[in-house]
């Protein structure tokens, strides 16, 4: 029988001790498929009530992460969480930003590997939900969620549109949340633009498994919004969320026809991605972009870099 000689043995033990480690180090990232949701505050619940529900024809349910709080769905899988404004919150009103993933505990773990901030214990909700939340270096949070395949929503209404396409929210240091979102989540390049040559105000970053995007909105040195621009009106058009249409004119008209425009709106009009878009703002400011699917003509600044979502 042949044997070991003592140098193969110990180089087989070390294999044998390393490999584990090797393979845990280079466990892939669970996935990343798009936006599940954004949480924003309201001063006046019933206000924004209307706005959600009625102009934006959002179905209405129960919220499963805070009693306080009330969802509106666009499609069974993405939603608006309404919260409370707290008495002592500042300017912004955006609470979370939310992507989903279809194992929220995988992800943890990942993320928790990797040094990510504040990141949370992983909780479930009655309907089979989970969910777990960390921040990005400008101090958002961030929410990983993984929905209920057991209780289903059920819509009720027949909403605007049925897709969330693009969250955007104010980035200072874009170096930094390069780091968490490209190299750490995968996130990939798909448009850049601005205002004015020389510039650069918007930065998009497709999630890693899908088609949704997130929008980097640049304010300092770089970009065309100076530091001291800052205010709630400001913030409420910078931290926003999209809903894609397939035809604006359609959309825009099927709101003025049901008297459903918001008392603050604008457009529509052709935007610097070459998308026809129009911007409804809910009570507290927080901008609702519509946002045709597809572009209609060349975008500024930069090529599209990934395929955009079709519906």
């Amino acid at each position: 029988m042949k044997t070991l000689t003592g140098s193969k043995l110990l180089g087989t033990t070390l294999l044998l001790v390393v490999a584990p480690v090797v393979a845990h180090t280079q466990r892939p990232r669970p996935l990343i498929t798009g936006i599940s949701h954004m949480c924003v505050y309201a001063s006046d619940l019933a206000a924004s009530d209307n706005f959600y529900a009625h102009i934006l024809g959002a179905t209405k349910a129960t919220d499963t992460q805070n009693a306080a709080g009330t969802f509106y769905y666009f499609s069974p899988t993405q939603f608006v969480e309404v919260l409370p404004l707290p008495a002592d919150q500042t300017l912004s009103r955006m609470a979370c930003v939310a992507y989903t993933t279809p194992d929220a505990g995988a992800l943890r773990t990942y993320l928790a590997a990797h040094n990510a901030a504040h990141v949370s214990r992983l909780q479930s909700s009655a309907d089979g939900s989970h969910w777990f939340n960390t921040e990005d270096p400008e101090g958002n949070v961030v929410q990983f969620f993984q929905p209920s395949r057991a209780h289903p929503v059920v819509m009720t209404t027949h909403p605007i549109s049925t897709r969330i396409i693009h969250v955007g929210y104010v980035v200072h240091n874009r170096a930094a949340e390069d780091h968490f979102y490209r190299d750490l989540l995968g996130f990939r390049p798909y448009w850049f633009g601005a205002m004015k040559p020389g510039t650069i105000d918007w930065i998009s970053q497709q999630v890693p498994d899908g088609h949704d995007w997130l929008e980097y909105m640049m304010v300092g040195e770089g970009s065309t919004t100076p530091l001291d621009h800052i205010n709630e009106r400001q913030l409420g058009v910078m931290n926003h969320f999209s809903l894609g249409v397939a035809n604006m004119e359609q959309a825009v008209t099927t709101l003025y026809k049901e008297d459903r425009l918001a008392p603050r709106h604008d457009g529509p009009q052709m935007g610097r991605d070459g998308k026809w878009q129009a911007n409804l703002y809910d009570p507290d400011g927080t901008r609702v972009e519509l946002m045709e699917f597809q572009p209609v003509m060349k975008p500024c600044c930069s090529d599209f870099t990934a395929s955009s979502p079709t519906r």
